[in-house]
């Protein structure tokens, strides 16, 4: 580290910012033929966890807002893998549901995570630790 307060190497958000980038780019040709990007499969990850979920909840879970989360839950409806539906109880709130194509999915996507841990060449104990202290600076920055 150099006493440049302003170089890349001494930044926490520099690293954070590649290592997402290349993440995402590394996720591409496995999703590809699933026909999602990255973030309706991090969406879809969210709904085979808990389906009929408010969109505002599932915002929250996901970390998008709905400028970014209504476009895309339009997509993935017209791919017909969710359903968006005015709840009974509250007409403000839409609730999404998966679609029968959209559980199957699910099925299809079981591959990714363990392609996906080939690709990292990082030890399964490390992995687990960086993701422990990401969600400890998530936490932390009340996120």
């Amino acid at each position: 580290m150099s006493d440049n307060p302003l170089a890349l190497e001494n930044q926490l958000c520099f690293p954070l910012y590649a290592a997402s980038k290349e993440l995402t780019r590394r996720y591409k040709p496995l999703l590809d033929p699933l026909g999602l990007t990255y973030t309706q499969y991090v969406t879809m990850m969210a709904l085979w966890e808990q389906d009929e979920i408010p969109v505002k909840e599932l915002g929250r879970r996901v970390y998008l807002d709905s400028a970014t989360l209504t476009p895309l839950l339009k997509r993935l409806e017209a791919h017909g893998y969710v359903r968006r539906e005015r709840s009974q109880v509250d007409e403000r709130s839409v609730i999404i549901s998966l679609t029968e194509e959209g559980r199957a999915l699910r099925e299809r996507a079981l591959v990714v995570p363990t392609q996906m841990g080939n690709c990292l060449h990082m030890d399964v104990k490390d992995a687990i630790q960086l993701k422990a202290l990401l969600e400890q600076l998530l936490a932390a920055m009340g996120a």
